[in-house]
């Protein structure tokens, strides 16, 4: 069994591989000050609530975009677990190209996210994931990373309007039932889900003018399931295609 984690800065997202099939996966809060010992407790309960074998894992396999937890998961495969660790960076073979200024400052979620999206369309493509940024990067017909796009996330944009607003509550986002909203709840639910659709389907369509109109594009994140059916460019959504990555990554190092 392979564990590939995913951390962003948010929520980490954790999948459990049996071959290329996902057998189980989990999202923690992600905390930056994480020791090697809580991460073997939080994964390990996690493993035995799911009921999966904790003496069968393989392998680890990080994108992390909070540096400083990228040494507490090596120790957690060397001290509590003993299995091989992998972080996606510059070492790891990818099988992909990268044609931006400087390789070496693309987050490996990024990264990640392309390679999946390249090895299940075969073609050119955009991802977006959804995250505490929203993030496009885009694959040329050849499977070479060309560079994307960087905007504000859902989330931290409603935290920034709710503590510089003071009138303005705190919210659940949720997809509207109408765009016209009758109260300050459904008018910042609307504003927030079709003004976000709105960013990303004008992002996706300057950036197909440059890559081709052909483009597969592939949604994947948080807030993908609340935002992508009110797109009109995105064309599939795949909660899991991080992970994924990670596990095409695990494959073209061993």
């Amino acid at each position: 069994m392979l564990l590939a984690v995913d951390v962003g800065n948010t929520q980490t997202h954790v999948g459990a591989f049996a071959g290329a099939e996902l057998i189980g996966d989990w999202r923690l809060a992600t905390r930056g000050d994480s020791t090697a010992d809580e991460l073997a407790l939080a994964i390990a309960g996690s493993l035995d609530f799911r009921d999966l074998d904790r003496g069968s894992v393989e392998g680890l396999i990080l994108s992390t975009v909070v540096p400083r937890l990228a040494p507490e998961y090596e120790r957690l495969c060397s001290h509590h677990i003993e299995v091989p660790f992998l972080p996606v960076g510059p070492a790891a073979r990818t099988g992909m190209p990268i044609l931006i200024d400087n390789p070496h400052e693309l987050g490996s979620d990024r990264l990640v996210n392309a390679v999946a999206s390249y090895d299940r369309v075969g073609g050119r493509c955009l991802s977006v994931d959804f995250g505490t940024s929203i993030n496009v990067d885009a694959v040329s017909a050849d499977g070479e990373y060309l560079g994307g796009v960087i905007a504000p996330g859902l989330e931290i944009s409603i935290d920034a309007l709710s503590s510089r607003a003071a009138k303005l509550p705190r919210f659940q986002l949720a997809r509207p039932e109408q765009a016209i909203g009758r109260n300050t709840q459904t008018a910042l639910q609307s504003g927030f889900a079709y003004g976000f659709a709105g960013l990303v389907d004008g992002v996706v369509a300057r950036m197909r003018e440059e890559l081709g109109e052909d483009a597969t594009v592939i949604a994947t994140g948080g807030m993908a399931t609340t935002i992508a059916p009110l797109c009109e460019t995105i064309d599939e959504v795949d909660p899991h295609l991080t992970l994924t990555g990670l596990r095409l990554i695990w494959e073209r190092n061993r």
